[in-house]
């Protein structure tokens, strides 16, 4: 077995990936100490000091994996993921590099490509995209078609929340979201115009209970999925490692019995 064969080994270990995350966590805590000024004013100079400890430690992990998967790295789109987080935090702390610099908190995401089942959370969630792409449509005509006619119904008497379509779409997707809708926009309308509620009551029921749980159910069918492409995986690898250690067997059962055959 090779070097290389030996350290990538050493990194797929689960001790390993709980130290990794560990010091992730740790990062964390440090880069939100950072945001203290009074934690800074005492003991800025460890908190820094720790923080540039945990990214000479990510840029070792990353060096490593680098040399012990080669161009395979570069195939695995988590690992690419890893360095870009990792080089981002790498960028000097200049005028023109500032805002990167504050990009250094994304070293956090990194805990989703080491542990496992944050990694199948998040695929489950890429594979829905194509789906909820069009559950996106469907709700932004609804929120056109909306935004419109509450323009035209409510705009005159309430221009600061339907004067235009975009306070309109705006105050709707309030609505949409349960915040203050009733006592906050709901019923002064109603107190002007009494059937406002026959717009309303038919809007948050085809937005909030019917499209955005379509879209939690397509994101729950996509993890399923997931889940079961993974257990389908295992299954077969286990199924090959049976039959490989069964062929050796038989092979062992064959040797010795052709040896005691030579014997007689």
């Amino acid at each position: 077995m090779t070097h290389r064969e030996k350290l990538s080994q050493f990194l797929d270990l689960p001790l390993t990936r709980q130290v990794i995350i560990g010091v992730i966590l740790f990062n964390a805590l440090i880069l939100g100490l950072e945001t203290s000024d009074t934690l800074m004013a005492r003991a800025g100079g460890l908190i820094l000091a720790l923080d540039k400890a945990a990214l000479a430690f990510f840029v070792v992990e990353i060096t490593a994996k680098l040399y012990a998967r080669g161009l395979r790295f570069f195939r695995d789109g988590w690992s690419v993921f890893d360095l870009v987080i990792v080089g981002v935090s790498l960028a000097p702390a200049s005028q023109g590099f500032s805002a990167l610099r504050a990009l250094r908190i994304l070293r956090v995401l990194r805990v989703i490509s080491v542990a496992p089942r944050l990694r199948r959370v998040v695929e489950g969630f890429v594979t829905a995209l194509p789906g909820m792409a069009s559950v996106f449509i469907l709700m932004s005509i609804i929120f056109y078609i909306g935004a419109v006619i509450s323009t035209k119904l409510f705009g005159a008497a309430f221009p600061d929340w339907f004067g235009t379509l975009g306070r309109s779409g705006y105050t709707l997707f309030q609505i949409m979201t349960l915040e203050s809708w009733s006592m906050g926009i709901v019923r002064p309308v109603m107190n002007v115009y009494s059937w406002a509620w026959a717009f309303f009551i038919p809007f948050i029921m085809v937005t909030t209970f019917a499209v955005v749980n379509l879209l939690v159910g397509l994101i729950v069918n996509s993890m399923q999925a997931a889940h079961g492409e993974e257990d389908a995986a295992n299954t077969d690898a286990y199924r090959d490692e049976v039959l490989t250690r069964m062929a050796a067997l038989e092979t062992k059962i064959d040797v010795l019995v052709a040896a005691k055959t030579r014997e007689k």
